[in-house]
């Protein structure tokens, strides 16, 4: 039973992690903390890193704080803490690998929910002020970016 437990903890955590990111994104990324977002859609800068990058590390830490709890306080700290770090390795994969190509993997994904990602992301990407870009999650994209 806990091993259940611990799986639909595990992928309740990962698909909330989808509306933390939308959430983040618009009302911490592209709000109050606009000065180290702001690289990312406007590249001022000559390094493979961007202010931007400094982002996961929130993240990392509650998730590693969330290990460190589910060794020594709660058993459901640690499908909490892999959940956030399957969604930041699943996002990385999609968000800086196959979308904006920081590693040259990836490339040839022609197919509609490729197609459909790309599209989206590229329309936010079309707004380089701090408002009028919408803002939705990575794996959860509107519909309307998606043709056949």
């Amino acid at each position: 039973m806990k091993i259940a437990l611990w799986i639909i903890i595990f992928f309740g955590t990962f698909s909330f992690m989808e509306f933390m990111a939308w959430l983040t994104h618009k009302y911490v990324m592209h709000g109050f903390l606009w000065s180290v977002h702001k690289d990312h859609h406007r590249k001022d800068h000559d390094s493979w890193f961007e202010r931007n990058d400094a982002f996961f590390i929130f993240y990392a830490i509650i998730s590693m704080s969330l290990f460190y709890v589910g060794g020594n306080i709660i058993w459901y700290g640690y499908p909490l803490g892999f959940g956030i770090l399957a969604y930041g390795i699943a996002y990385f994969l999609v968000h800086d690998i196959f979308i904006h190509q920081r590693f040259k993997i990836f490339r040839n994904a022609n197919n509609w929910y490729a197609k459909g990602v790309r599209r989206a992301h590229k329309m936010h990407h079309k707004h380089l002020g701090k408002g009028d870009g919408e803002c939705f999650g990575m794996l959860f994209v509107p519909f309307k970016y998606f043709k056949k």
